[in-house]
């Protein structure tokens, strides 16, 4: 089981967002502690970090996992249009 870390770009969005695509996100956020690679998850190409997205309707969750800290951290959530600018 991985402990998960908000980024404040995160944690903003978050705030913002109604409530049904909240509970949507942070559905998807808790699986990710128990299982960091779903079956749905994909690399993201041209980040210097292993950076990784999975997809929750139209927005993508991205996140970078350290392994030695036994940590998941959440980097980003956006649309997809703005995730990968």
């Amino acid at each position: 089981m991985f402990n998960v870390e908000l980024s404040s770009h995160s944690k903003k969005f978050l705030k913002k967002c109604d409530k049904i695509l909240c509970e949507r996100l942070i559905d998807k956020i808790k699986e990710l502690s128990n299982e960091p690679f779903p079956q749905d998850v994909k690399r993201v190409v041209g980040k210097k970090e292993k950076v990784f997205r999975v997809r929750v309707g139209d927005y993508r969750i991205q996140y970078v996992v350290f392994y030695q800290n036994n940590i998941i951290l959440i980097s980003d959530i956006d649309k997809r249009s703005n995730a990968y600018e």
